[in-house]
C-alpha cells in the first residue's frame, strides 16, 4: 500500500487554543479510517487543515505528495462532506446533484442515480426546504458518487434515520468493494460504524491519543470482574481505563493483558469481558488513558 497522507508535527491554533497540537500520522491508500473524539475534540479541524481549508499553525500535510492549500490538482481528489455544508439560497437538490460531477472526476451517475432512489431523495424540493435527513442524504450521495481517492464523512449521516444509515453503511462497503479508496468517517455513532473501520485515529482536545489497526484496538482493553479486594490484587499496578463497581463487586477495565494474564485472571476466579470500540474510546476520552498507546504498543511486543 502506498502512503496518501502524510502529517507531520500538525498545529492548529485558534489564539491560545490548540485545536490540534502537534498531530503526527499517515493514511494509506484503500483503507476506511474512523476519526474519533468527543465534540470539540479537534477532529473537523483536522480534515478541514487536511482538505486545505485551514492554514495550518506549524507542521507538514501532504496529500497525494503535496500541500493540499490551493492545489486543485490535489483537491480534485479529495471529497469533503460535512454536516455545515452550505448551498446557493435557491439551490435544488437536483442542482447539488448536476453540478457534483464538475468537482470529481470519478463521478458515478448510475451510482447516483440508484442512491437517490435508495435515499428516496425529492429533486425538484430547495436544499433550504428539505427534512435534517434529506439534506444529509444529498451529502451520503454526493460523498459515495464522487468516488474520489480521498473521501471524508463528517457526520453528514446524523440527520438520517436508523433504516437510512444503514443504507449509507450497505452502499459505502459494496462500492467500497468494487472501488477501493480512502474513506475517512468522523463519527459518534461508533458501534454502528465498528465493523466497517479498518483503522482508528481517536483525537482529544487537539491531541492524537490512538493511531492503530481496529481489530487490534478492539482487542487491547478487558473488562475484570469480581470480588474488589481479588480484582485490585489482580490489576495492581496496571493502568486502569475505567472503574465501577458496588459493594463488594469491582469491574475495572485494563489495557494490555497477555493471553498468560488472561489465563491467571480465569484461575483466580475472575471474569473477564471484551471492550467495545465504543466503550474503549468513551474510556479513553475522559482522562482516565494516559500513555494507552505507549501500553498498547508494549502489550503488541509480549504478543509476538
Amino acid at each position: 500500500m502506498s502512503t496518501i497522507v502524510e502529517v507531520q508535527g500538525l498545529t492548529k491554533r485558534f489564539g491560545s487554543l490548540a485545536a490540534v497540537d502537534d498531530v503526527s500520522f499517515t493514511l494509506e491508500e484503500n483503507g476506511i479510517y474512523g476519526l474519533l473524539g468527543r465534540n470539540g475534540a479537534g477532529k473537523t479541524t483536522l480534515m478541514s487543515l487536511l482538505t486545505g481549508q485551514e492554514f495550518a499553525t506549524s507542521g507538514s500535510i501532504s496529500v497525494f505528495g503535496e500541500s493540499p492549500v490551493e492545489n486543485a490538482r490535489v483537491l480534485e481528489g479529495v471529497c469533503f462532506i460535512k454536516e455545515s455544508q452550505r448551498y446557493p439560497d435557491d439551490f435544488k437538490v437536483k442542482h447539488v446533484l448536476r453540478t457534483a460531477p464538475w468537482f470529481y472526476p470519478n463521478w458515478d451517475q448510475g451510482l447516483c442515480d440508484r442512491l437517490v432512489a435508495d435515499f428516496r431523495l425529492p429533486l425538484d424540493n430547495k436544499m433550504k426546504k428539505v427534512s435534517r435527513g434529506q439534506f444529509s442524504a444529498v451529502g451520503v450521495v454526493v460523498g459515495l458518487a464522487s468516488r474520489a481517492p480521498l473521501t471524508f464523512f463528517d457526520e453528514p449521516y446524523l440527520g438520517l434515520d436508523a433504516v437510512a444509515r444503514q443504507i449509507f453503511y450497505d452502499r459505502l462497503l459494496a462500492d467500497y468493494a468494487e472501488h477501493p479508496r480512502t474513506v475517512v468517517l468522523s463519527t459518534h455513532l461508533i458501534d454502528e460504524v465498528s465493523d466497517l473501520l479498518e483503522h482508528v485515529l481517536v483525537i482529544d482536545d487537539g491531541t492524537l491519543l490512538v493511531d492503530s489497526p481496529a481489530d487490534e484496538l478492539r482487542g487491547s482493553a478487558t473488562t475484570v470482574v469480581g470480588g474488589r479486594e481479588a480484582v485490585e490484587a489482580f490489576v495492581g499496578t496496571r493502568e486502569v481505563l475505567h472503574r465501577d463497581g458496588i459493594g463488594g463487586l469491582a469491574s475495572l477495565t485494563v489495557a494490555g493483558l497477555t493471553p498468560a494474564e488472561q489465563q491467571a485472571a480465569r484461575t483466580a476466579g475472575l471474569e473477564l469481558g471484551p471492550v467495545s470500540l465504543q466503550q474503549l474510546v468513551v474510556r479513553m476520552t475522559t482522562g482516565r488513558a494516559t500513555d494507552f498507546q505507549e501500553r498498547t504498543d508494549t502489550d503488541k511486543e509480549l504478543r509476538a
